[in-house]
C-alpha cells in the first residue's frame, strides 16, 4: 500500500550499497543535494574513490564516505556495521541498491556456473544480509511505536519478472529480493518492533550499464528511447525515499501502466519530426505540472 507522503527537513544518514556508478551514484547524490549524510558502498575501490571524489568536488562542504565491500561477504559485515555506526551515528534510511544481471542474457544451460552464483548471491544474498545489519542499527537506535527508519529493497513483482529481458538467475533472484521484504516486514511486526519500515523500491527501466549489458544494437536503441536517466529517476525517488512512513509500501518511479504509456507515447513520437517531438513533449509536461509520464 502506497502511503501519503511528508518530506523531512531534517538532514538524514543515509546508506546506499552499490553507490559508486550508476542509480547508486545518483541516488547518492541527490541525497547529498538535500543536505543528508551519505554512506556508499562499492566492490571497485577504483570507482568507489572516484565517485566521492567527483561528489565531493560537485557539492562541496557535502559529507560523503566510501566503503569498499561485497554485499554478499558476509566476513565483511562486523567492519561495514562499525563504518557506519561511527561515520553516521544513526540511520534514517537504508537503500539495498547493489545488484548485478549476470554477464549474460542467455538461457539458464548456457550460463557459467560461476556467474549463476554470483547472480544470486549479490542480489538475495546481499540483500538478505544488508537488511540484517541495517535491521540490526536500527533496533538499536531510538525508536517509537511508528517507524522512523526506513529499508528500502529492490526486488521484482510477479509481472516485473514476466517483462523482464534479464536471465533467470536475475529474475529468480529478484523475485526473493520482494520475498525478503515481504517476510522482514511480517517478522517485525509478530517481534512487536514497530519502529522500522520495509519498502519495495522500483526504479523502473534506468539507463545504466546493468540494463544495456550484453544487448543487440536494436535492443539498445529500444531502451534508449524509453529508459530514462539516472538522474531522472533518482531525483524523483529521493523525495519518495525521504518521506517515506509507515511499516510497508511499494515506491515506484513510474506504474507498470505509466511504463507502457511511456514507451508507446516515445515510440510514437520517434515517428514525429523532432520540432514536433519536443513541442509534444513540452506541452505534456506543462499538464502533468513537470512530472514525467
Amino acid at each position: 500500500m502506497d502511503l501519503p507522503y511528508t518530506e523531512s527537513q531534517e538532514a538524514l544518514g543515509i546508506v546506499v550499497t552499490g553507490g559508486s556508478r550508476g542509480l547508486g551514484y545518483a541516488l547518492a547524490r541527490e541525497f547529498l543535494l538535500k543536505g543528508d549524510r551519505v554512506i556508499i558502498s562499492g566492490r571497485n575501490p577504483e570507482h568507489l574513490e572516484h565517485a566521492v571524489e567527483s561528489l565531493k568536488a560537485e557539492i562541496p562542504g557535502c559529507e560523503i564516505y566510501g566503503v569498499c565491500m561485497d554485499v554478499g561477504n558476509p566476513e565483511e559485515l562486523d567492519l561495514f556495521t562499525s563504518f557506519i555506526i561511527t561515520r553516521l551515528g544513526q540511520v534514517d534510511r537504508w537503500i539495498n541498491n547493489a545488484g548485478t544481471s549476470g554477464l549474460r542474457k542467455a538461457p539458464l544451460w548456457q550460463l557459467e556456473a560461476s556467474d549463476i552464483l554470483e547472480t544470486c548471491t549479490t542480489n538475495l544474498a546481499g540483500s538478505m544480509l544488508m537488511s540484517k545489519i541495517a535491521t540490526e542499527i536500527m533496533r538499536n537506535q531510538p525508536s517509537e511505536d511508528i517507524p522512523l527508519y526506513h529499508i528500502f529493497n529492490m526486488g521484482f513483482s510477479a509481472p516485473g519478472a514476466k517483462f523482464s529481458r534479464s536471465n533467470i538467475p536475475h529474475k529468480a533472484s529478484k523475485l526473493g529480493v520482494a520475498a525478503v521484504s515481504h517476510f522482514l516486514c511480517r517478522e517485525l511486526h509478530e517481534q512487536g518492533i514497530r519502529g522500522i519500515g520495509i519498502h519495495e523500491l522500483s526504479p523502473g527501466l534506468v539507463k545504466t550499464d546493468l540494463l544495456l549489458r550484453d544487448t543487440s544494437p536494436e535492443t539498445k536503441e529500444f531502451l534508449d528511447l524509453i529508459a530514462e536517466s539516472p538522474e531522472k529517476v533518482a531525483r524523483k525517488l529521493v523525495s519518495k525515499i525521504r518521506e517515506a512512513n509507515g511499516r510497508k509500501s511499494h515506491i515506484r518511479y513510474r506504474s507498470i501502466a505509466g511504463m507502457g504509456l511511456h514507451a508507446l507515447m516515445q515510440l510514437t513520437l520517434k515517428k514525429v519530426g523532432s520540432p514536433l517531438r519536443e513541442r509534444i513533449l513540452d506541452l505534456s509536461s506543462r499538464k502533468r505540472g513537470d512530472e514525467p509520464l
